[in-house]
């Protein structure tokens, strides 16, 4: 006799309360070895231990850190992708950073992880898709902080890498072609005011690496003799605040450049300035206006104390765009397990980006947030003090899901995939990925 699909969830939920501790322990063990995007050998290679004792067949190394295991359903039906994220951010001061380093999970990706193997888990151990239509991909992914530009530049000239983001990489690779629906769960301190929300956008960006390049000369003896490029920055900075009124609130711009190099040594005029910064927006359309203007107060940096500057745009994230059905079916289980105390939908627009945005533009995907953190997140006193409801109640609540989209010959699933229209396909979104990359340098 078939189990009914609550019997099936049920099943499921058991066997994520029994290795509780487990699941926990490994997040733990995250924690305690953070490293910053496309570096995550460590944190892969305990995912790719735990799939190997759980009998997940699995792929390593993929988009250079990235690890996929894939579980079977009874038959064959659609595919569902559970996704976590492998990296950490740079925060020396926080006091679980890595001394050497400085990288601290500061935005909860080592509790993603643990989502992660813990819905692997609940699979393994519960055999549920003994009677489920399709597949299940597990999917550790590298690199969604987009941080150490010059670094990951480097590795694309190199040709290691041609995205400088981890999903974007995987969908370069056809590591998504597979894929029907992706899923993933993030930490939040408060998700929309309930420990599991869904709902909302998030802004799409693109990234700038600028170096400014004046002419040496003795700061004492000969400041005259040189070309100021940190004074050259410092207008382009001032240019930019400028520029602040100028920017709709509906479009909900955001610049936050930061200087990398303001010099070789104080008593030196400085020749190589150097600089990264973000322009994200809601919409593509109101990228590409602010960019206009930040680029034009690069230049007029350089203009102004005669220098250069060299002007690299990158590929950046798109904005997200969360699925509504396959939303409904999360926030359904997400509901009977917490009630609406706890979990509901996500109101208005999230500033930051994500590149699931990106998957989000291809197939059906959706990024709820979940509480149990507390602190500033990015911040020095990040932490993750419920795993409960960080880790545990996120792992049963995507497992949930997948059960519903892939019971009964998949039916949900079907019904979902029948109806959508991505908002671009592949090759649409590789080509505007790859046109953003390009290079300018102005001499003023």
């Amino acid at each position: 006799m078939t189990p009914s699909v609550d019997e099936l969830k049920r099943r499921f939920g058991r066997v994520i309360d029994q290795k509780k501790e487990t699941i926990i322990s490994l997040t733990q063990r995250v924690l305690k070895t953070p490293e910053t995007g496309f570096r995550e050998e460590k944190t892969a290679r305990l995912v790719a231990e735990m799939f190997a004792e759980w009998e997940i067949p699995h792929r390593t190394g993929l988009a250079l850190t990235g690890v996929k295991g894939i579980l079977r359903g009874r038959e064959e039906g659609p595919t569902a992708a559970v996704l976590g994220e492998l990296d950490a951010l740079l925060i020396p001061d926080h006091p679980q950073a890595d001394p050497q380093s400085g990288a601290a999970h500061a935005c909860g990706h080592h509790a993603q992880i643990g989502m992660l193997l813990g819905t692997a888990l609940g699979f393994v151990g519960s055999h549920v898709l003994d009677h489920l239509s399709g597949r299940v991909i597990f999917m550790a992914v590298p690199a969604e902080e987009y941080i150490e530009i010059e670094f990951r530049n480097r590795l694309r000239q190199e040709g290691k890498i041609r995205f400088l983001a981890g999903k974007q990489e995987l969908i370069r690779l056809g590591e998504f072609d597979d894929v029907d629906l992706a899923m993933m769960v993030h930490s939040h301190v408060h998700p929309q005011g309930k420990m599991l929300g869904v709902g909302g956008t998030s802004n799409g960006m693109l990234a700038k690496e600028i170096r400014f390049i004046g002419r040496a000369a003795h700061a004492g003896a000969a400041p005259h003799k040189g070309v100021n490029a940190l004074n050259a920055a410092m207008i382009a900075l001032a240019a930019i605040h400028a520029q602040r009124e100028t920017f709709r609130e509906k479009d909900a711009i955001r610049i936050h450049p930061i200087i990398t190099q303001g010099g070789e040594a104080v008593n030196i005029v400085p020749a190589d300035v150097r600089m990264e910064t973000f322009v994200r927006g809601k919409s593509w359309e109101a990228i590409r206006l602010a960019e206009e203007k930040v680029d034009r107060c690069l230049r007029a940096g350089a203009l102004a104390v005669g220098g250069k500057v060299r002007i690299t745009t990158l590929a950046g994230y798109s904005p997200m765009l969360n699925h509504p059905g396959l939303e409904e079916v999360f926030l359904k289980n997400a509901l009977h397990l917490l009630g609406e105390e706890k979990a509901g939908r996500g109101e208005g627009h999230l500033a930051g980006s994500t590149d699931m945005g990106d998957v989000s533009q291809i197939l059906p995907a959706i990024h709820p947030y979940a509480g149990g953190a507390a602190g500033q997140s990015h911040g020095n006193d990040f932490r993750i003090e419920d795993y409960e409801s960080a880790v545990i109640a996120p792992a049963k609540v995507m497992g949930m899901t997948i059960i519903d989209l892939l019971a009964g010959g998949a039916v949900q699933a079907k019904e979902i995939l029948s109806t959508y229209r991505p908002a671009m396909t592949k090759a649409e979104y590789l080509a505007l990925m790859e046109g953003m990359f390009r290079e300018e340098e102005y001499v003023g």
